[in-house]
């Protein structure tokens, strides 16, 4: 249960943003997250960074052409940007803190009740900024791709300074292609293990002082083509190889090839394919990885385990087109394990996450499993190649 946060207040006579799920949506992560902290207390994962409003437009054709109106029945809203872990993170049970910044607008209340309330994220070192508009990014979905608008001004304070002092945690997350935060810093002096992404890197300078930046990292999970640009080497393994010399732990993804891991401490290396489902979309699946890899870390599993798991994860958030809602819940890992949608040697790859499943799910009609849904619903046809959506000419 997250605790007690005081949210963005409306001004009198509007009426107030859609209302989250009364009922967790993933209740089960409390069974899960009982066994994994046992007596310890405080946060499992800190991490910090900007929220989006996202509004995912689905079951689209195309763009629609210069002068006209596209209409489709799918639209979902979720949280987005640094909500997109955050939200995957609490939803396998991990305790998750996020210092963030909304604005006091119905987009702003929409996204701090979602992320409290429904998902169990610390918001206590958030803030609500008075006249400042939250981040708005409108998805356009279509065949397996997306076009996005975005609109965001800038922000009137310094999220790492909004941190302060950085709470007791296990672990914190953080993105290297900008200096390592003070209080992510502090975190690792005091226990912590650091965990880092790296994104895209618009100018494809792929400067060295990001590199440089590991030293204060404990494990490292890029992509592969950020892996390979960074380190100047043509393949993964490569990368891969590289990349330990710098930092404890490397995983390196490979999209729809699995992914590849070495500890440098020991010497283990794994390898682990990707979980072979049909890709709605991908936009989030690494974030999804991420957090599957640090419940698995957390968890105490092997290297191999971890990624398998990691796999698992990330494969199950692309068969949605949800945002950060797609992330699964242990209910959906328990329903994916009694389907047929995998061959029998590939779902054998995860037997050892079936200890860890809670008996309520094990025991449950798989056939009423319930997941997660965006604010708006999809019809149920935007999936559907025969039910595309409508262009007509605009006024």
């Amino acid at each position: 249960m997250a605790p007690t946060v005081q949210g963005p207040a409306f001004e009198d006579g509007l009426e107030g943003p859609p209302e989250p799920s009364a009922a967790d949506p993933c209740a089960e992560r409390d069974l899960v997250g009982e066994w994994l902290h046992g007596e310890a207390e405080g946060l499992d994962v800190f991490l910090s960074g900007q929220v989006f409003m996202d509004m995912i437009f689905t079951g689209l054709p195309g763009l629609p052409p210069p002068g006209t109106e596209l209409v489709t029945d799918g639209l979902g809203s979720a949280p987005g940007g640094i909500a997109n872990i955050a939200v995957a993170m609490s939803r396998l049970g991990l305790r998750v803190g996020l210092a963030t910044a909304v604005g006091d607008d119905l987009f702003g209340a929409y996204l701090w009740r979602t992320l409290a309330e429904q998902e169990g994220v610390d918001l206590s070192r958030s803030r609500s900024l008075p006249g400042w508009s939250t981040p708005v990014t409108v998805s356009l979905a279509y065949d397996s791709d997306r076009s996005m608008v975005t609109y965001a001004r800038p922000l009137p304070l310094s999220l790492e300074d909004s941190v302060g002092t950085p709470p007791p945690a296990r672990t914190c997350f953080i993105h290297i292609d900008r200096p390592v935060p003070s209080w992510a810093a502090a975190m690792r002096r005091a226990g912590a293990k650091v965990f880092a992404d790296v994104g895209w890197d618009p100018t494809e300078t792929w400067s060295g002082d990001v590199l440089d930046r590991l030293e204060q990292v404990d494990v490292f999970l890029p992509n592969a083509v950020e892996a390979m640009a960074y380190t100047r080497t043509r393949t993964p393994e490569d990368a891969l190889e590289a990349l330990a010399a710098r930092v404890p732990v490397v995983v390196v993804k490979l999209g729809d090839q699995g992914a590849i891991a070495m500890d440098s401490a020991t010497g283990r290396r794994a390898c682990a394919p990707a979980l072979p489902v049909r890709a709605l979309d991908p936009t989030g699946a690494g974030d999804v990885f991420a957090a599957g890899f640090v419940f698995a870390t957390l968890a105490g599993w092997p290297l191999a385990q971890g990624l398998n798991f990691a796999n698992l994860c990330g494969g199950l958030s692309v068969r949605h087109h949800s945002g950060s809602l797609g992330a699964p819940c242990w209910g959906e890992i328990a329903a994916f394990g009694e389907s047929d949608e995998v061959p029998p040697d590939v779902l054998a790859r995860y037997e050892f996450v079936v200890p860890y499943i809670p008996v309520a799910e094990l025991e449950r009609d798989i056939t009423h499993v319930t997941r997660a849904e965006p604010t708006l619903r999809e019809s149920g046809h935007t999936s559907d190649p025969s039910h595309p959506g409508q262009i007509r000419g605009g006024g």
